[in-house]
């Protein structure tokens, strides 16, 4: 009966604690109900439900399908008046179950059409300060007109009707174009090519008053097929400007003629790389294919610099194919350096290349290919062999775009050749990022018009990943003993925007032309989320595996958010629900700290606390054999406490103890002499694993990891005893800055003094 007792006795003890900790004041009067808010919930409430076209899972179904259209294309681009002229021919493969009755091809140029609605869209008011040249191109002069000039939209050679509504034109089809057929039908157009540094775009030129030049980066250039999937349809979501593109993917056949002085590279295969380039390129290209350690030159600065004094008025045609990509972009100029490296990227030879005027040396001779090849390696690592025989980095002024295969990328030495570590990083950041659009979104397919993130964002977290790996390769390119000083990626940094003026702060998932800080929104913050994710919450296995499975599940697929939020929980066990709600779908940030702490001793004379409790639940400590404790401030206490072990402090449980474990067991059992009960607050909407960090009078540390189910049944505070041999002398909260935690000054106990102006200045002066 004894034991019986002493059970009881242990087992009331901690779950009536347990309560008592938990448990709130109840009202006699009748409560409203609720419905459920708690941050656990499950996700059906907002996500589709699975079909045979989605699955459950986050995989294509069996039903899955994706329209494809491929292109033949016939341009010129006149440098001297700077107009693009083409002729294209589209063939559209209706593979959807339904029959189409009409077509949607995007015309982005409109955009820049002089009288296009995007120049209005936002609300504007005179400020008190403005610069002549930014007062001059709001107020006094006109829009630049470089929207399309469709001449002719027919079907061999017969006109077809056709309606364009901004930035979209639909085809009308005599006929509905019927599952499983294809339709092909030709576009002439042309248009004013912008000069993308003062008329701010993602395609133009930038012009060279020093030599008289062009550099040409060309892209949204040509009329291209919207997306018809299961989702929504059509996505004909016109183009306003921060939404980028939704793309179906198709093989491509382009011929491009340029002057005759011009090097140029784009999207696809080059087909007559013998007739474009001259001999000596030739040879240089055949030893840039074996060159896997060093960059090869295959036009040098020299007959760059001797090309920009020509104006050749014969031309070239450049021919190139591609294959399932879903887009198409050149770039062209005679002042361009071209160069090249073979890259192994698991077991295939892709060439990283990089095209780029005199201005931008000696800062991209140096490290502009390298940090392709270095991409294009760690993306494969992390997501699936990149399928292409190249990627090209070009450079441009401002510029950071990508296409498939190419992009455009900033960073500038100044006149003398001279530049900080910022532009270099800054170069460097912005071609792994560019380079690395090559997965995200060129090859899994997301629509950028409407979840910026899917792209930008998931695009970022790997960057920061490939970034650190790029400063690992190259150490030679950081400080000694540094890493890589990435941006974006690590917690700490997106804290001043999640703390920021709610009004100026949206959800994640919002449409990119519905937030006001994009960076902030589609770039940073589910960058950091992943991060987390990665480092926190799942563990790097977990994460990366599920990560590929996904990256590889939808490789030339049309992925939605829900296949990236079912597939990362499918792939690894994890329950994520709370996760996807409160970083993706809310504006909360995370704030956890700790309320209080009190030390306790335990000890078998009954306590006036003790006695109160029992009675609350009908009990008195003559009804069983209990333990109590004590806090330094109750009454009970006396200072012998201190110097006894626990077992000397209730003869009770050394009782139990003897009674029932065995000499051997006994060995085994911990001898905490103190308990700390810590009682954590939440006062940030973010529900996050809690991580701290306890240091002991001995000078040792350790650090603790609860899982996110802690704040499970109580979102607001929530109670933890850490028994212990040692006296704690300080906890931390988040000791390593890995949750985004955005008010620090409540993570430790004791708590932090806060320093005065003259002290942070102070120590910011000595670091």
């Amino acid at each position: 009966m004894k034991r019986l007792n002493l059970l009881c006795s242990v087992f009331l003890m901690f779950v009536f604690a347990g309560l008592s900790a938990q448990e709130t004041e109840q009202k006699e009067t009748r409560q409203e109900g609720h419905t459920n808010q708690n941050k656990f919930r499950q996700m059906y409430m907002e996500f589709a439900t699975p079909n045979q076209y989605r699955t459950a899972s986050g995989a294509p179904g069996p039903a899955y399908y994706q329209n494809e259209a491929d292109y033949k294309m016939d341009i010129v681009l006149d440098d001297k008046n700077s107009v693009l002229t083409g002729e294209e021919s589209i063939t559209y493969h209706n593979n959807s179950p339904q029959d189409l009755e009409y077509l949607w091809v995007q015309l982005d140029q409109n955009i820049r059409k002089k009288d296009s609605p995007s120049l209005q869209k936002d609300g504007d008011g005179m400020a008190p300060v403005a610069t002549p040249g930014g007062f001059a191109s709001q107020y006094l002069e006109e829009p630049f007109d470089g929207g399309f000039n469709i001449k002719e939209v027919s079907k061999e050679g017969s006109p077809l009707k056709y309606t364009i509504h901004q930035t979209m034109m639909r085809i009308h089809l005599a006929q509905p174009l019927k599952s499983g057929e294809s339709f092909t039908f030709d576009i002439k157009w042309s248009y004013n090519i912008n000069n993308h540094v003062t008329n701010r775009a993602r395609s133009g030129y930038e012009f060279f008053p020093e030599d008289g030049n062009k550099a040409y980066v060309i892209a949204q250039f040509f009329p291209r097929m919207a997306v018809y999937n299961d989702v929504e349809g059509w996505q004909n979501m016109q183009f306003w400007g921060s939404g980028e593109f939704a793309l179906p993917f198709g093989d491509y056949e382009v011929n491009i003629t340029v002057p005759a002085d011009h090097v140029m590279e784009a999207t696809g295969e080059l087909q007559n790389r013998k007739d474009v380039y001259t001999k000596e390129m030739m040879k240089r290209y055949e030893k840039a294919q074996k060159s896997f350690d060093a960059p090869v030159v295959i036009r040098t600065q020299e007959e760059a610099e001797e090309a920009e004094k020509g104006f050749s008025n014969k031309t070239k045609t450049w021919k190139y194919k591609a294959e399932m990509v879903r887009d198409f972009a050149f770039s062209t100029s005679r002042k361009f350096i071209l160069d090249m490296m073979a890259t192994d990227v698991m077991g295939k030879n892709v060439m990283s290349v990089s095209l780029y005027p005199k201005e931008g040396n000696p800062l991209w001779e140096q490290w502009s290919t390298r940090a392709v090849a270095s991409t294009l390696k760690s993306y494969s690592n992390h997501t699936f062999q990149y399928p292409y025989h190249k990627a090209v980095s070009v450079h441009a002024k401002n510029q950071g775009m990508e296409y498939p295969m190419i992009c455009w990328n900033y960073g500038r030495p100044d006149e003398n050749g001279q530049y900080s570590d910022r532009v270099k990083f800054g170069m460097i950041s912005v071609i792994i990022h560019e380079v690395g659009h090559n997965f995200f979104p060129m090859i899994v397919n997301s629509d950028e018009r409407q979840w910026g993130w899917m792209d930008e964002g998931i695009n970022t977290f790997v960057q920061y990943v490939a970034e650190q790996k790029f400063g690992e390769e190259y150490p030679e390119a950081i400080r000694p003993n540094d890493k890589y000083p990435s941006r974006r990626g690590e917690p700490h940094k997106i804290v001043p925007y999640m703390k920021g003026n709610q009004e100026y702060i949206a959800p994640i998932m919002s449409n990119p032309e519905e937030v006001y800080q994009l960076g902030n929104n589609a770039y940073g913050k589910p960058a950091t989320a992943l991060n987390i994710l990665r480092e926190t919450v799942m563990g790097r296995e977990l994460f990366d595996h599920a990560f590929k499975t996904y990256s590889q599940r939808w490789m030339f697929k049309h992925p939605t958010p829900e296949d990236f939020f079912r597939t990362m929980e499918d792939a690894s066990s994890v329950d994520l629900d709370w996760f996807w709600r409160g970083w993706f779908y809310t504006t909360d940030n995370v704030d956890i700290g700790i309320k209080e702490v009190n030390k306790y001793y335990v000890t078998d004379t009954p306590t006036e606390k003790g006695r109160e409790f029992l009675k609350r639940y009908g009990a008195s400590p003559e009804d069983i054999d209990a333990l109590y404790v004590v806090s330094e401030e109750d009454e009970e206490f006396s200072e012998d406490m201190k110097e006894k072990s626990l077992l000397e402090n209730s003869q009770t449980l050394q009782a139990y103890i003897m009674d029932n474990f065995s000499e051997e067991e006994r060995k085994n059992l911990k001898a905490p002499k103190y308990f700390y009960q810590v009682v954590f607050e939440k006062p940030g909407g973010l529900v996050m694993p809690l991580i701290i960090e306890v240091t002991y009078a001995d000078g040792t540390s350790e650090k603790i990891t609860y899982p996110v189910q802690i704040w499970r049944k109580n979102d607001a505070v929530v109670s933890k005893v850490i028994p212990s041999n040692k006296e704690i002398k300080s906890i931390v909260v988040d000791p390593d800055l890995e949750t985004a935690d955005v008010d620090v000054n409540n993570n430790s106990w004791p708590k932090a003094e806060d320093k005065n102006e003259f002290e942070e200045f102070k120590d910011n002066s000595e670091d």
